[in-house]
């Protein structure tokens, strides 16, 4: 027999060896039906209907002046002065440069000579033409006398007309040594300084830009514009009419400009390197805010999507294959899940100030898409709630 102190601890290991054992036991057993799940996630949707939206386009441009002018002297000669600041606002007719004008006034003053004596000449002819025709009608004078001074008296005529052109050339050669602004506008640097020698219009002495008005020049993508051929012809886009789109200029800090203008211009030719063919609108720029060469985006409205469904951004996902949708649809326990729905989308549009994607394929008007909410369906077929209709 053991004692009675080693009986005590025999009794009290095996009491904890069976506590061990149905603990084991019980955190081994299998939970029942009854146990913990996860509960639907909240979500609010849209019923898809169809609206018609504009259609907006915006693309880069390059900005240019309404009329961009060369300055070029038409006469020959020392520029004597130049007759502007640079970068100075000018009006139409100004004197910008003047060229030497004293050997221009000498032609001018030969030129009104030769006009004096040709009109002397065909005085005379006309006297000795008249004096012979009264001594043929008396016939003291032979027939070949008489058309000689007939002759002489019509080219002594053609004499005078050959110097008054030669005297309005003289007349014009000393107006164009004024080099005159042809149009009103900002002028330019100057390229020939004061007492250069120019060899008449192969020189560019200046350039002048008119900014009143302002021309935005982009491209356009050929396959854009099939596409849109595509639409308007299967009746889901509407044109403005003879493609007059309304021009809005967005400048670099994303601000809008205040004055808009109308596209007055597409070129037939796609350019084959960029598979693009030009546009152009005409903008007012009545304060000069807009410059030449400036680098801004045009945006074209007046175009309409006509039976569109449209979504909040938010609502349309990316899983890296393309764009889906989440549809709240009844499974066949009856229970509320959320599946996937891929989508094909078309371009933004901005209702109401909220960004809106528009659904080219995919949906159908009455289908409930899920727009608030998507980050709580942690996988496809999730069983959601919902909650209402998302704004």
């Amino acid at each position: 027999m053991y004692p009675a102190h080693k009986s005590s601890r025999v009794v009290h290991l095996a009491t904890a060896v069976l506590s061990a054992l149905v603990i084991s036991a019980c955190s081994e057993a299998p939970q029942g039906q009854g146990g913990p799940s996860m509960p639907p996630a909240q979500v609010s949707i849209n019923k898809v209907t169809t609206q018609s939206v504009p259609f907006n386009i915006e693309l880069p441009a390059t900005l240019a002046g309404d009329k961009e002018v060369e300055i070029r002297a038409r006469v020959s000669g020392l520029v004597e002065s130049r007759n502007f600041e640079e970068g100075q606002y000018v009006k139409a007719g100004r004197s910008l440069f003047t060229i030497e004008l004293r050997p221009l006034q000498l032609e001018l003053e030969k030129a009104e000579a030769e006009l004096n004596a040709a009109k002397a000449n065909v005085a005379q002819a006309k006297r000795e033409k008249d004096r012979l025709e009264r001594l043929k009608d008396e016939r003291s004078v032979s027939k070949r006398d008489f058309d000689n001074a007939v002759s002489a008296y019509e080219v002594a005529i053609a004499n005078l007309d050959s110097a008054k052109v030669a005297l309005s050339e003289a007349q014009l050669d000393l107006e164009y040594a004024q080099v005159k602004a042809p149009v009103s506008g900002i002028m330019g640097r100057e390229f020939v300084s004061q007492g250069s020698y120019v060899s008449g219009p192969t020189v560019l002495l200046s350039e002048l830009t008119d900014t009143s008005m302002m021309r935005a020049r982009f491209g356009f993508s050929e396959r854009e514009q099939l596409a849109m051929r595509q639409d308007v012809e299967n009746g889901t886009l509407s044109l403005p009419k003879n493609n007059e789109f309304n021009a809005t200029i967005v400048l670099q800090d994303g601000s809008v400009y205040a004055h808009s203008g109308k596209v007055d211009f597409s070129d037939v030719r796609v350019n084959r390197f960029t598979g693009t063919s030009e546009l152009q609108a005409r903008i007012n720029n009545p304060d000069g805010e807009l410059r030449p060469g400036q680098f801004v985006r045009v945006r074209l409205s007046g175009a309409i999507r006509n039976n569109a469904i449209v979504l909040p951004q938010r609502a349309v996902l990316d899983n890296g294959t393309g764009k889906f949708v989440y549809i709240a649809t009844e499974n066949e326990q009856g229970m509320t899940v959320a599946l996937p729905a891929p989508v094909e989308v078309g371009e933004w549009v901005n209702l109401d100030g909220k960004n809106m994607w528009v659904i080219r394929q995919g949906l159908t008007p009455g289908q409930p898409v899920i727009v608030e909410g998507m980050a709580r369906i942690f996988f496809p077929g999730m069983p959601v709630a919902v909650s209402g209709e998302g704004e």
